[in-house]
């Protein structure tokens, strides 16, 4: 069959800050080719829609998969669905990925007809098996993880080993787009998948069942060797929770003379555990790590479910300046704010030397505060839910909190994207130019374009055609059961030696 995979268009945060390549597409992708289909890949996010739209009219591809990894990408994904059935009327049209997993049955329902089918959890055991029932004609509730009008298949299953599942990195015609701040050209890769944490406002862990899996590290080394662009960001949710798994990764690519620049994301208590893996990949080359703090006081933590005190983020922070690893960390606003505890906020974030990050705080579906959160929505359309507009009401009026927000934001990108900035990252600007890489520059100038307190405004006026489903009543405690796509393995289903089980069981607050 000829399956064309889309990635729908970026965020309002992937506009400045990045564009990552769309790797959960290509490793599906990949696997739809070895099945031995014929695919082609178009990513919104870098290309124009009228390639999208030839290829439907002259390829005419016999179905086409909609990633379907970001909430407010929701409305894009069904609009897209719908024009490509009137102008393919027998094509198969299909959504999968991480946020589609979470609200099947609503894509169904909003789609009226256009979307044959969702694919719920991991997609490159599905999208294979998928491919073939529709070849064949066969019934698709045969399908794990397929929901259709036809009703929904077995729960869906966990690719048997990430060593056997490789990216069609060639399917894509504009590599050259994706960066992740400097690291300019920038590739993404996979060292392990899953998160053993449970935080409150994340699905990680819901969608892959508190399971971690990982990839062996000649076959990680091996894909890193194939990869042409000299910044590689580490998708891992959370990097390095295993530390030999870390040091054999970092043995073999130091035994095939590798060098590239990393930037990855994790935990400040990995940090603090496993100081001796991320010294050493400093020397193989890591230049940026993101560290999620998430709150700067004990109550926020605790709101989070970050079962790491105050100190303890502020030593990790500490531990990576002393590895001279520059730092990138979250911090997350409650609508709850007021004007004080903004400027209590800029005025910490100043006194830091780490880039800092400001999002809002978000339910979602498959999170636990999706269920927990005791205020109701103000508003349930999907491209709200970027985790960059209030979607829970506000204690300063919303156009004010607005000017609070993004004043923050302002204070935070005169010190890191402004001219003193430029002067700093002056090298590695001009470096970045002498090969013909531009991302880098233009985002320093886009903030103000993109983070607008009056667009944001106008956002929430926009005339809405489809919303989230209503939550559920607040409960004091989530159902975990109703919260997981993928069902949880228990201890079986995370490859971590005793000691990084108990750590992770030490600092985590959940159960199960």
């Amino acid at each position: 069959m000829r399956l064309l995979a889309v990635h729908p268009s970026g965020l309002m945060y992937t506009r400045v800050f990045l564009t990552l390549e769309p790797l959960g597409l290509e490793l599906v992708a990949g696997a739809a080719r070895v099945a031995g289909h014929d695919v082609r890949i178009v990513d919104l996010q870098v290309e124009p829609p009228r390639r999208l739209w030839r290829l439907i009219d002259q390829w005419r591809p016999d179905a086409v998969c909609l990633g379907g990894n970001y909430l407010a990408n929701v409305p894009e994904i069904i609009d897209t669905a719908k024009q490509i059935k009137i102008r393919h009327p027998g094509c198969f049209v299909f959504i999968g990925g991480h946020s589609a997993s979470f609200v099947a049955n609503d894509l169904l329902a909003h789609g009226a007809g256009a979307i044959d089918c969702v694919i719920k959890g991991e997609g490159e055991v599905s999208v294979p098996l998928l491919l073939q029932a529709v070849q064949d004609g066969d019934d698709l509730t045969g399908v794990p993880g397929a929901v259709s009008a036809a009703g929904e298949g077995p729960p869906p299953r966990f690719v048997e080993s990430l060593d056997t599942i490789r990216p069609a990195r060639d399917l894509l015609n504009r590599r050259r787009r994706y960066f992740i701040g400097p690291l300019d050209p920038c590739a993404s890769i996979e060292f392990a998948r899953g998160c053993p944490w449970d935080c409150t406002f994340c699905s990680a862990w819901t969608f892959y069942g508190r399971s971690y899996r990982v990839a062996s590290p000649e076959v990680i080394a091996d894909e890193l060797a194939r990869i042409r662009e000299p910044g590689v960001f580490i998708v891992d949710d959370v990097a390095f929770v295993h530390a030999r798994h870390g040091f054999e990764i970092g043995e073999a690519i130091k035994r095939r003379g590798i060098r590239k620049q990393y930037y990855l994301e994790t935990r400040g208590d990995v940090l603090l555990r496993n100081m001796d893996v991320f010294r050493f990949w400093r020397d193989l080359g890591l230049t940026i790590m993101f560290i999620g703090l998430e709150a700067i006081d004990e109550d926020g933590l605790r709101r989070f479910r970050k079962r790491i005190n105050l100190d303890r983020n502020m030593e990790a922070l500490e531990a990576a300046r002393s590895l001279g690893i520059a730092v990138a960390i979250n911090l997350i606003a409650d609508p709850s704010w007021d004007r004080a505890r903004f400027e209590t906020v800029r005025r910490w974030c100043l006194e830091i030397p780490e880039v800092v990050n400001i999002s809002v705080t978000t339910p979602y579906p498959g999170t636990e505060i999706w269920q927990t959160e005791q205020r109701k929505l103000t508003t349930r359309d999907y491209r709200l839910f970027d985790i960059q507009h209030a979607v829970l009401p506000t204690t300063l009026p919303l156009p004010e909190f607005y000017v609070e927000l993004v004043k923050t934001q302002q204070v935070l990108n005169r010190k890191h994207l402004g001219f003193a900035a430029l002067r700093q990252t002056l090298g590695i600007t001009g470096k970045l130019l002498l090969h013909g890489q531009t991302n880098f520059l233009r985002m320093m100038w886009k903030f103000n374009s993109v983070f607008n307190p009056a667009l944001q405004i106008a956002d929430h006026a926009r005339p809405v055609q489809y919303e989230l489903p209503p939550r559920p009543a607040p409960a004091a405690t989530a159902d975990k059961r109703t919260l997981y796509v993928h069902k949880p393995a228990g201890r079986r289903g995370r490859t971590l030696d005793d000691a990084t089980e108990q750590f992770v069981d030490a600092t985590r607050s959940g159960a199960g």
